[in-house]
């Protein structure tokens, strides 16, 4: 099987059985709609239609607006459009997150050039949302509470294996967020011995959102791991 094969078979495959705390409700886009599967299997057999490995970069989980809508983790509709060429209908959607990444994709060479060597999810490939006392839905966090973390431990390491089995290198894993998400990995990366290195980057929101103007030091940084990492194997 190709990478894309693989890709698309994991996802399909996704599915959280487990309960959740009161209140939390998980996102499944390839269950919840056709066209998020339609989306990632044209994506996946675009960019990933080889045997070639992959580094992996494991973010928090799916969002609202990016992952959560066209099942291609930081890819939101508008990037999915002007940049990967592929159709998405319905209401277009705007995740700071992805437009960041995309600008590190172009600053890496373009989509196909740095999808050759990385492959994006992670620590939990299906999102959440939480409901707020006025009624509004917002992104909800793995690590955001005790009790949801412990509903989804087993569930997270069993998919971190699946990704890495899908043809990823193990010597270096990149992580989206040097906060909880990377103590968390950290945590679990020494109890299961996944990689053997684990390089933390800050998170696409936390840049965009608080580090806008020095937007450039953070795309500069990560090229360079990158680089790093592709160029020792």
């Amino acid at each position: 099987m190709t990478f894309a094969e693989k890709v698309i078979r994991f996802n399909k495959q996704l599915d959280f059985t487990g309960a959740l705390p009161d209140g939390i409700r998980i996102m499944n886009p390839y269950k919840e709609t056709a066209q998020a599967v339609t989306i990632m299997e044209q994506f996946y057999t675009k960019y990933y239609n080889d045997n070639n490995k992959r580094h992996l970069i494991l973010g928090i989980n799916p969002g609202r607006f990016g992952g959560g809508v066209t099942g291609v983790p930081f890819t939101d509709s508008k990037r999915l459009k002007a940049i990967c060429n592929i159709n998405y209908e319905g209401k277009e959607t705007h995740e700071p997150s992805s437009v960041f990444v995309y600008e590190v994709i172009e600053a890496f060479g373009g989509a196909e050039e740095f999808y050759k060597h990385i492959y994006i999810n992670s620590l939990c490939p299906l999102g959440f949302t939480a409901v707020t006392n006025n009624g509004k839905e917002i992104n909800y966090n793995y690590y955001d509470s005790k009790e949801l973390t412990a509903a989804v431990y087993d569930f997270i390491v069993e998919n971190i294996q699946k990704q890495i089995d899908l043809g990823s290198h193990t010597d270096t894993c990149f992580c989206f967020g040097n906060g909880k998400n990377e103590k968390f990995l950290h945590k679990l990366n020494d109890e299961k011995g996944f990689f053997k290195h684990i390089v933390a980057l800050e998170h696409p929101r936390f840049i965009m959102q608080y580090k806008a103007k020095s937007k450039q030091l953070y795309i500069d940084k990560y090229i360079a791991a990158f680089r790093e990492a592709i160029g020792s194997v």
